[in-house]
């Protein structure tokens, strides 16, 4: 039996985000991605005002569901609690890639929050993941694209995909996505 690679989802965070707004990134990443993915989507407690550690524990537990080499994609406030996660939590799964789009930094003015924030040594703690991209759109109207090159700077070996004109959802366009996370398994 064919096993199909397994992909998590976070979803960013606001009220009707799951439903509304990232169910279309969703739909279209398993439409890019074909038959040969199996794109997991779990509903994160409390969208409209996340809990970073309810967040962690949804992801980790998400992840203890899944087998195999598991690429891991973060939305938003996702991404962001996506990566906290894998730097502050023991992650017991393989993981292919990490795919961040639009995710918030947590050290610029505006965007300053203690619970989101991450340790110096971030990047050291991401050694066992093979791959990280990093995408953004210049006109993003909810995160800042200067958050790209901030990310791009505490993570020096992450490959950075800037775009234009695709806004904070991306256009609800993920080939580019697709196309690197099939690039990780050599297809």
């Amino acid at each position: 039996m064919h096993t199909k690679h397994p992909v998590l989802f976070v979803q960013g965070a606001g009220a009707g985000t799951h439903d509304q707004w990232d169910n279309k990134l969703v739909e279209n990443l398993r439409r890019e991605l074909g038959p040969d993915y199996e794109v997991h989507y779990p509903r994160m407690p409390d969208e409209a005002d996340p809990d970073p550690i309810l967040w962690k524990r949804a992801i980790v537990s998400e992840l203890a569901r899944l087998s195999g080499r598991v690429s891991l994609v973060g939305h938003s406030v996702g991404g962001s609690l996506l990566l906290k996660t894998l730097v502050e939590e023991d992650v017991k799964n393989p993981v292919e890639g990490l795919f961040l789009l639009a995710a918030p930094s947590w050290d610029e003015d505006q965007w300053d929050f203690d619970d989101l924030k991450l340790p110096p040594d971030s990047a050291d703690r991401l050694a066992f993941v093979p791959e990280i991209f990093l995408y953004h759109s210049r006109d993003d109207d909810v995160v800042p694209f200067s958050h790209l090159a901030l990310h791009g700077a505490r993570l020096p070996r992450a490959t950075l995909r800037p775009f234009d004109g695709r806004g904070h959802q991306l256009g609800n366009d993920l080939a580019d996505v697709a196309q690197d996370i099939r690039s990780g398994k050599g297809a």
